[in-house]
Order: structure tokens, then C-alpha cells, then sequence
């Protein structure tokens, strides 16, 4: 079976006959096929998007936002069908998925009201009997292009803001795992047609969308490698772009911490959907004086963690998302290994309980090498990595010696500490003594090389319009400043 794409209200089936299987990666047992979609399915799904933009982006605000909580509250009513199928495709555990689907209806909701009361700003004119303001207007079509770690809140972070703003969408899903995103999409009928569109495809078919002349900005979550490909292309036709890129994000341990609080926390912070995570804390600093000690307590922790089938109720972490990334992830850490890093805890691939997927184990990592491959590359998979610092300021130092800067996390007590740290480290989310926290209300997105905009917020509103300055002189009469400037005195 080949699944159906969605394009101007209707799902069909693709013109491209290029299949992409989809497997269960727990189990490994096949879900369903997507096409592979090409120029023609693209070319439709943009048209779709360019016709129904101008009557989207007409529509009263208080018509927008009740559509839009129309959607939160379809989606609500299918919540366990759309969670069963996104842990299904992604490995990730039930709980976290169920989780997952109502955060996307929490970002429905709040732009629906965000957008309504959001149009522009009044400012003081420069003369008498004038009105200056600023109407922000959507772009026109967005491209949409999420990754397969959260393959629908972080579509969805895009999607909610951008129609919410007046665009209409393409979106691209992760091929990995696109089934829940085209599930989920069965909500979106209450829009009129053309606003959301949906194609599948990998690389390929990524690069078809980027690149079409139709689309007028693209958001994207993925690498950062990836997303310097996607500036270069969208400069060179002046698209603008919203880009959540790479972390290798720090979570500093100050010597006057609650380790009965910090070592459960970082170890979530770290381990969430198996390490598979663009903000989870892959450099943790531990300041000396307690160093041996949270490294035994974490160690102890990790070792609680049940990994099996992510439809088990009772499981902690489930598989990578592909052999790939198993290959990838246990280079790495034997690399860091032969820099001198100390395995004290997993570091392999394993099958638990006879399953077949791509599952690794959750594995701890001492006297890790500022400067070497864990602060150097993205070690997206189960790796606690622990560097110790010798004092608060060095651990602040080494946290923010880094090309990134997507997220930063610490525990501390101390009020001057948590400041010094804050002021001092480039980071876009930065979290005291609760890592990893979401608030739809506060932007979301990177500093330095970790990516350009941001997403929720009224930022993340903003990123998906642009502002027109309107000038109004409501009296017509001749200025005094127009040719001919001989009537001019110099002054």
C-alpha cells in the first residue's frame, strides 16, 4: 500500500511511482510505503498553496483562530491513534508521543489567539495630520521540512505560526517517519482547500521543494550541515528562511547542586527519546568537588532505565531511528574512547528481549576531552558525557567554548551563579534548574551556528510575516520641501 499525499483539501495518490518503505524500528517489521514525490507532485501541491493564499490571508483574524482551534480539538479526539502510530514509525515511547500530540494542539491554540490580537503597531508621525503604522504580511507559500526525531511538534511549530501569519504551507514531513504527519493531516479538512498541503520524500524530493520557484520562505529543523545547504540555495533567490540547526548543548553541575534533583534531571535531560534530541544536554560539566560522586549517582540512575518496545508502558527509551545512526553513534564513542574517555556504563549495540531494531545502549562516559569529538559533533543517540570542570567559572568557560548555541542548562542554588552562567553563555533557551522545559509563549531557536529565527512566541510569529510601514497624510497639500528648491532658503 501506498499512502496518498495531500494537495488543495483532497488526499490522492502521488503522479511519482518511487516508493519509500517505512518500518517499524523496534521490531522492524514493515508499517507502509510513501512515494517518493517528484517535480509534478511539487508543482501541484505549491499551485494548491498560491491559490488558496490570497483568500487565506483575507480572512478575518477571529475566523483564522477559530480554525485553527477547530484543528486542536480534531486532533484531540485522536490522540491515541495518531500517538500509537508516531511511536509505531519513530521508536519513541508511548508516553511520549501521547505527550508529543498535545503539544501540538497547545501551539494551535495559542497562535490561534496570538494572531488574532497581532496584526501591526502605531507610531508617532513626524508632522501634523499623519498616521504612521506597521501591518505585518505573510510571505506567501512556506515550505515546511521537520526531522524524524519530533516529526510533528516541530512540523507543527512551523505550520501553526505560518497559517496563523496568512501563509499557506507545503509540507515535507521526515521520510523516515511520515506516517502520523499524514494521519494527523486528516484534521486539517476544516481549512479551506490549498492552505495545507502535504508531500513525502526524502532528500530528493526536499531539494525539489527548496528550490521551487513557487515557494517564497522555508523552515526547516534538521543539521546544521544541512541547513548551510539550505541558506546557500534560498540566497541565491532571496528566500527567506527560519532554520532550527544542530546543538551539542551543554548542562553545567555547580558544586552546591541537589544531586537527588540534578542527576535525575540531567539524566532525562539527556536520555529523552533515546538521546534523539536537538536540545538534550550532550556536554555535561561537572564542577570537581562533586564529580565522583554524581558520576556514581548517574550511573546508578542509568542503570534503572528499562529499554525494550516502546509500546510497553514500562519502557524508558526505545531504538535509533536507523542502523545508521547505530553505525554512526558507536564510531563516535569508540572515538571519544581512544581520546581518552572512560566507558563506565553500556557503549554497544544490544537486542533487548529478542527485538530486532536498532536499539544501543544507554551508555555513561567519564573524563571526556574538552575539544574532542563530543564537543566537536553531535553524538545523537543514549551517550551521557561527562566533563569536569575544575570551578564555577571554568565550567561556565568550558560550556560556552562552542561553534553552538541552541540550548544551555544548569543546577545550581545560587542566584549570582545562575546569572553569571546566563550572562555568559550563547545560548537561545537557556534553562535554571529545569532543563529542557517548553513554553509555547517564549521563542525557540539557536544562536551562532545552531540556526536563524525562531519559532513559538510572538517571534515565532513574526518570523513567518514581514512588515509594511504605511504612511498617511489624511490632508493633501503641496510640501514645502518639493521642487522647485530655489524657493528653499539655505540654511
Amino acid at each position: 500500500m501506498i499512502r496518498p499525499i495531500l494537495t488543495n483539501g483532497k488526499f490522492i495518490q502521488a503522479k511519482s511511482n518511487t516508493t519509500i518503505p517505512i518500518h517499524n524500528p523496534a521490531t522492524m517489521a514493515p508499517l507502509d510505503g510513501i512515494p517518493a514525490c517528484g517535480a509534478a507532485d511539487i508543482d501541484a501541491a505549491v499551485a494548491a498553496a498560491r491559490a488558496a493564499q490570497p483568500g487565506w490571508w483575507r480572512l478575518p483574524g477571529l475566523d483564522k483562530a477559530e480554525l485553527l482551534h477547530a484543528i486542536a480539538a480534531r486532533i484531540r479526539t485522536q490522540q491515541k491513534p495518531i500517538a500509537t502510530l508516531m511511536t509505531q514509525e519513530t521508536g519513541k515511547p508511548l508516553i511520549e508521543s501521547i505527550d508529543c500530540v498535545q503539544w501540538v494542539t497547545e501551539a494551535f491554540d495559542y497562535f490561534a489567539e496570538v494572531a488574532r490580537s497581532s496584526l501591526g503597531l502605531t507610531v508617532p508621525p513626524v508632522a501634523e495630520h499623519q498616521v504612521n503604522f506597521v501591518r505585518k504580511e505573510p510571505y506567501g507559500v512556506v515550505a515546511c521540512i521537520a526531522p524524524f526525531n519530533f516529526p510533528l511538534l516541530l512540523m507543527i511549530w512551523k505550520v501553526a505560526p505560518a497559517i496563523a501569519a496568512g501563509n499557506t504551507v507545503v509540507c515535507k514531513p521526515p521520510h523516515q517517519n511520515p506516517l502520523a504527519n499524514l494521519l494527523m493531516a486528516e484534521c486539517y479538512d476544516v481549512l479551506p482547500p490549498g492552505v495545507i498541503n502535504m508531500i513525502t520524500g526524502a532528500g530528493e524530493t526536499g531539494k525539489l521543494l527548496i528550490e521551487h520557484p513557487g515557494i517564497d520562505m522555508i523552515a526547516f529543523t534538521g543539521s546544521t550541515a544541512v541547513g548551510r545547504q539550505i541558506a546557500a540555495s534560498a540566497g541565491a533567490q532571496l528566500k527567506k528562511v527560519n532554520l532550527e540547526l544542530g546543538g551539542i548543548d551543554p548542562l553545567i553541575v555547580f558544586a552546591d547542586a541537589d544531586l537527588d534533583v540534578a542527576v535525575p534531571g540531567a539524566a532525562w535531560a539527556r536520555l529523552l527519546n533515546a538521546g534523539q534530541v536537538c536540545t538534550s544536554s550532550k556536554r555535561i560539566y561537572v564542577v570537581e568537588s562533586i564529580a565522583d560522586e554524581f558520576t556514581r549517582r548517574i550511573v546508578d540512575q542509568v542503570k534503572t532505565l528499562k529499554v525494550g518496545d516502546p509500546m510497553d508502558p514500562k519502557t524508558d527509551m526505545g531504538p535509533l531511528i536507523s542502523a545508521d545512526a547505530v553505525d554512526k553513534l558507536e564510531s563516535q564513542v569508540a572515538a571519544a574512547i581512544k581520546e581518552g574517555a572512560r566507558c563506565v556504563l553500556g557503549g554497544k549495540r544490544f537486542q533487548p528481549n529478542g527485538l530486532t531494531g536498532h536499539f544501543f545502549q544507554p551508555t555513561v562516559l567519564t573524563n571526556v576531552r574538552h575539544g574532542g569529538i563530543a564537543t566537536s559533533e553531535e553524538l545523537f543517540g543514549p551517550v551521557v558525557s561527562i566533563f569536569r570542570a575544575k570551578d564555577a567559572a571554568d565550567a561556565i568557560h568550558l560550556a560556552n567554548d562552542s561553534e553552538y548555541g541552541l540550548g544551555a542548562s544548569i543546577y545550581t542554588k545560587s542566584l549570582e551563579i545562575a546569572m553569571k552562567a546566563m550572562e555568559n553563555i550563547k545560548a537561545g533557551s537557556f534553562w535554571i534548574n529545569d532543563p529542557l522545559a517548553d513554553n509555547n509563549a517564549a521563542p525557540f531557536g539557536g544562536m551562532r551556528h545552531s540556526g536563524i529565527g525562531r519559532e513559538l512566541g510572538a517571534e515565532g510569529l513574526d518570523a513567518f510575516r514581514e512588515p509594511k510601514h504605511v504612511h498617511l497624510d489624511y490632508i493633501q497639500e503641496r510640501k514645502p520641501d518639493w521642487f522647485p528648491y530655489a524657493a528653499r532658503k539655505i540654511p
